[in-house]
């Protein structure tokens, strides 16, 4: 088995897959599988994949949630990268993952760096490492990480990730949010790493820079909807979940001030019928004040207090 299967979802990057697959190819680590899941491409990303030596499996246009499901059906690594095909890895982070292996974790988390596509300046992320952290306690000081439930900042022990039945949910946008906060707390044994080994590029037309309002207001339905589902799956547990139930709590209201006046008004008074906003932390005197101002207008809190 190899040490690391590597899941490429493709669909329509043409422009950006091989410098993604190039940037697989030059690993110092060799032990590894690439997982190349064509989500039915409709450009000439299929033909540029053919060029290497790594497995591709064809599906029908399903979307990354379904693409990245494909991937781990068909992976047999022991630990589970996810990579996608806009983005490229630096050449030596496997072997850097590879070193924090050791106590045998569920979950290494490692650093990123924004990639400009329309300017020159990049701008990383120098994150504090840690080691042998329990999930609960790893969540805490991840959640004061920039990047904190992107799928590709972490490799996760694919074991765990089956025993747990994790899956990202099909036909939604922000799928990372309503997964990987799980991954991260369920976790018996967490490692972060300094090392910045992930290159994630900002360019023009993705989903998350898309002006589209219909598409806000997908991303905002999807991401109640998530937050929903991570409520129930903790609730399930008994992990300690206060300071988890916040920090989602937290992103959805920061979520829905990207909404119109009209559509924000209706989210707002939806999150305190469903007592959202009592699931956010007030233990300090700057939380109380936070929380006060939340209930009156996350949009005043976020965009002119903050």
């Amino acid at each position: 088995m190899p040490k690391f299967s590597i899941i490429v979802p493709v669909y329509n990057v043409e422009k950006y897959l091989k410098k993604c697959l190039d940037s697989i190819k030059k690993q110092t680590f060799k032990d590894y599988e690439v997982i190349i899941v064509n989500d039915g491409t409709k450009d000439n990303s299929m033909n540029i994949a053919k060029e290497y030596n790594f497995k591709i499996v064809n599906q029908k246009n399903s979307g990354l949630s379904v693409a990245r499901n494909t991937g781990v059906k068909h992976a047999t690594g022991e630990y589970l990268i996810f990579l996608d095909s806009d983005d490229y890895i630096e050449k030596d982070l496997l072997k850097e993952i590879n070193k924090s292996l050791k106590n045998n974790p569920d979950l290494v988390r490692f650093q990123i760096k924004e990639v400009y596509e329309d300017k020159k300046e990049n701008k990383e992320y120098n994150e504090e490492p840690f080691n042998n952290k329990t999930g609960e306690e790893a969540f805490r000081l991840i959640t004061k990480y920039h990047f904190v439930e992107n799928a590709w900042c972490y490799a996760i022990k694919k074991e765990y990730y089956k025993k747990e039945k994790f899956s990202f949910k099909p036909g939604t946008i922000h799928e990372d949010f309503g997964l990987i906060p799980l991954v991260i707390i369920k976790s018996k044994k967490v490692n972060s790493i300094s090392y910045i080994g992930y290159n994630y590029l900002q360019r023009q037309g993705s989903i998350m820079n898309n002006d589209n309002y219909q598409k806000t207001q997908k991303k905002v339905n999807d991401f109640y909807n998530h937050y929903q589902f991570l409520l129930t799956e903790i609730n399930k547990t008994k992990i300690e979940s206060t300071y988890f139930k916040s920090f989602i709590s937290n992103s959805l209201i920061l979520k829905i001030t990207e909404l119109n006046k009209q559509d924000y008004k209706l989210y707002k008074r939806k999150l305190k019928k469903k007592k959202v906003y009592n699931n956010v932390l007030s233990d300090t005197l700057s939380r109380k004040i936070k929380k006060l101002f939340l209930r009156i207008s996350p949009k005043i809190y976020y965009k002119v207090i903050r």
